[in-house]
């Protein structure tokens, strides 16, 4: 019975693999009872239950007479450049740049919600973390969680499982974290304007849009070419009109099955020995800070914006300049809405949103060439 007992992981438990699974059961409470991100919270959570089960070989490679663990092999799609270029092919086959495209001034407000993440790398440097682990932490200002991984893996992967935690973690806070923020640098006047109704654009526009983005961000920021070249082709068989079928797949089973095996992987890396660290407090603390200035320097933007003639611009929409797609939209239609019920931003907002997508990319790609 002892020697069972041994075989077992019953007494092979430490303090903080015990505390790893408390804080896992937390995001899967947070995520199945108050529904932040449940899409990525669960695998997230669920992995990093498993990754602190003592002596469970997840992430073991390869040694004669065995094959490895099963993550050992997943994480290969995570380290090698990739599920994070290939959950962009999903996003951008789901998404419509007809926003965008409509009111192209709206570009500039993605651009400007980028602010967090420069500011927070000049902090994170300040605070001794190293420019490649600076960059990596100040990309969760951009509120996109594959683009802050796919920077992570190539320039500090020894943080990936905080610095996933923090930028999921706030993008599923966006509704929380926002709204005071806009509220404070806005007045009663500027959240009442009324923006002009989203024009229709044209389909040849819509197809030739992605293939010229393609080519100018691969041309001037060449790093960032897997993560927008992938975005910009899953848009391009959203709009061709011609394939059907792939941008079914692209839309559906493939980013499904490849969000849960991204999701089980990082949480698989948050094993108790690497995160419970005082570093992963100064992540947590700079994740929020990063959101915070991206909101604020959106929403600055947009204040400027609603004092040059032409047409009106609310600046609530620059806080989603954050490419926390559509929540941060959202959130800028239902602040205005609850200064005017008939006021309609959401469509307005998705503009900024979008470009949001594509600033954060780039941004990552800037930092990419820079850095490595």
């Amino acid at each position: 019975m002892l020697e069972f007992i041994n075989s077992t992981g019953l007494l092979q438990l430490t303090p903080r693999e015990a505390l790893m699974i408390a804080i896992a059961c937390t995001l899967l409470w947070l995520a199945i009872k108050k529904g932040f991100e449940p899409l990525l919270l669960v695998p997230i959570g669920f992995g990093a239950l498993m990754a602190n089960l003592p002596m469970n070989g997840l992430m073991d490679p390869p040694a004669p007479g065995t094959t490895g663990g099963l993550f050992y092999w997943l994480f290969f799609g995570v380290s090698h450049e990739i599920l994070p270029p290939l959950i962009f092919l999903g996003l951008g086959a789901l998404t419509d740049f007809g926003p965008m495209l409509s009111n192209p001034k709206t570009m500039i407000l993605g651009g400007a919600a980028q602010l967090g993440v420069f500011t927070t790398f000049l902090g994170a440097r300040w605070l001794g973390f190293t420019q490649g682990q600076a960059a990596s932490i100040g990309i969760i200002g951009g509120a996109d969680g594959p683009t802050s991984i796919y920077l992570t893996m190539k320039l500090a992967p020894e943080l990936l499982g905080p610095i996933a935690v923090s930028a999921y973690s706030y993008m599923a806070l966006v509704p929380l974290i926002q709204p005071p923020i806009m509220k404070l640098l806005t007045t009663k006047k500027e959240r009442l304007i009324r923006m002009d109704a989203v024009e229709p654009v044209p389909r040849w526009l819509r197809i030739i849009f992605p293939i010229a983005v393609t080519v100018v961000c691969a041309l001037l920021v060449p790093a960032a070419t897997s993560l927008i070249g992938l975005l910009m082709f899953g848009n391009l068989l959203r709009e061709c009109g011609v394939t059907e079928r792939l941008t079914r797949s692209a839309q559906n089973e493939m980013i499904n099955l490849i969000t849960i095996i991204l999701g089980l992987c990082v949480g698989v890396s948050m094993d108790g020995n690497t995160f419970v660290r005082a570093e992963t407090l100064k992540i947590l603390f700079l994740g929020c800070a990063a959101f915070a200035f991206s909101t604020a320097g959106g929403v600055v933007l947009g204040k400027i914006m609603s004092r040059l003639p032409g047409k009106p611009v609310n600046p609530l929409i620059g806080a989603a300049g954050v490419s926390a797609v559509p929540m941060a939209a959202r959130v800028a239609h239902n602040v205005a809405q609850k200064e005017d019920p008939d006021n309609y931003l959401l469509m307005q907002a998705m503009g900024p949103n979008v470009a949001g997508v594509i600033g954060t990319a780039i941004a990552a790609g800037a930092m990419l060439s820079l850095l490595k």
